[in-house]
């Protein structure tokens, strides 16, 4: 949750640019008379695919919208099912439902993130996409799943709202399955305020995906835009030149965002690692997250309710776990689902394995700067519920 935190001048000179040497123009597209060289969205589709390592890029005015305009691109629709993660934020189901398919969700494992064997069990002839998230930073077992989807002949979309920047055995999060959605809102490792980009191993998903999110245009170069060419319906979801210039300013700053965080994690892990009573959550092997946050878990004896609220009374808060689950948990989620699909059970006691590892986990924000005293002030919280002092 750091973009915020690095905001400057910078960001600052980026937007007055557009007005003092751009002409003002605030759409990506066309005014090519006042708008001299001032692309800023192109520019930030070009640098964020050279930083991820990937020949295509495009921006769009939401994570969610990421999520809607990867699964057009995919043709995703009515009798379709697409497998997600039961711990997500609900904008991953949402987007799944605004396409017409079916979402289906699954257990998740010790790194909050989808259970690959549970994965496995629910798939079924209908299934056309899975939609594996990572979540609060930390990567999914993607080997496995790649593995999964590659088996059954399935689209893969990486839901990177959390892992702008981690990696696994050195490839980026977002660039490992077919396609990459990434969210750039203000509580993101970068930000535009609103935002987000999709990254494509395709190129016909890339150009579906980019008429898509531009009510179908194809921007055919050699016709005028309000004559240009189109092949199929879409809707609009442009990033505006504002958030562009914002965000190539935030991408020059993510390895610097990145690295205090992982700084700032182990200080925090060192701390948790003195009391017996946690234990820390699990990466893949050959993974480096983003360290959006710090997730330990609690052992039975404790409640995390009273952990969130010794760790309150020192001023330090705690990040959708325990308190936001309503959010981003399937069993909460009683105005999108009757029951689970697979199982038939009522959805408010499905997903019994998630629902144990979510209720002993604890979750702890990071960002750029830890303030003075944080340190201690954790370790003051944890001993008094674990009554070391």
């Amino acid at each position: 949750m750091a973009g915020y935190e690095v905001i400057g001048i910078e960001e600052k000179k980026a937007v007055n640019d557009i007005f003092d040497l751009g002409g003002g123009v605030l759409f990506r597209h066309g005014f090519e008379a006042i708008r001299g060289q001032s692309y800023q969205v192109r520019d930030f589709e070009k640098e964020f695919a050279s930083y991820m390592n990937v020949k295509n890029a495009l921006a769009v005015s939401s994570g969610t919208a990421a999520l809607r305009v990867a699964l057009a691109s995919l043709n995703i629709g009515a009798g379709d099912e697409v497998l997600a993660p039961s711990f997500t934020f609900v904008a991953t189901i949402e987007a799944i439902i605004e396409s017409g398919a079916k979402p289906i969700c699954t257990e998740i494992d010790e790194t909050l993130n989808m259970n690959p064997e549970d994965l496995r069990k629910r798939i079924t002839s209908r299934t056309k996409a899975v939609i594996v998230v990572h979540m609060l930073g930390t990567p999914a077992k993607m080997a496995e799943i790649v593995q999964i989807c590659k088996e059954y002949k399935i689209s893969l979309i990486e839901d990177t709202a959390w892992g702008c920047g981690g990696e696994i055995n050195g490839i980026k999060l977002g660039t490992i399955g077919d396609i990459g959605c990434f969210s750039f809102d203000f509580a993101k490792t970068i930000t535009t305020g609103e935002g987000g980009m999709l990254v494509f191993k395709s190129e016909e998903n890339h150009q579906k995906a980019r008429a898509y999110h531009d009510h179908g245009h194809e921007n055919n170069p050699s016709l005028p835009r309000w004559e240009d060419s189109r092949s199929s319906s879409g809707f609009n979801f442009r990033m505006s030149e504002v958030q562009g210039a914002i965000g190539r300013v935030q991408l020059s700053k993510l390895d610097y965002i990145i690295k205090k965080q992982r700084e700032n994690e182990k200080k925090i892990v060192t701390v948790i690692s003195k009391f017996p009573e946690f234990t820390m959550r699990i990466s893949p092997e050959n993974s480096a997250g983003t360290a959006d946050a710090v997730v330990f878990y609690a052992s039975p004896v404790l409640s995390v309710s009273e952990i969130r609220k010794s760790l309150l009374s020192v001023n330090i808060s705690t990040k959708i776990l325990p308190e936001a689950t309503s959010w981003h948990f399937a069993r909460n989620w009683t105005h999108l689902f009757d029951h689970d699909e697979i199982t038939g059970i009522a959805i408010q006691e499905s997903f019994n394995n998630s629902f144990k590892l979510l209720s002993s986990s604890i979750s702890i924000p990071n960002g750029v700067y830890l303030r003075e005293n944080f340190l201690i002030d954790l370790d003051t919280a944890l001993s008094r519920v674990t009554k070391k002092i």
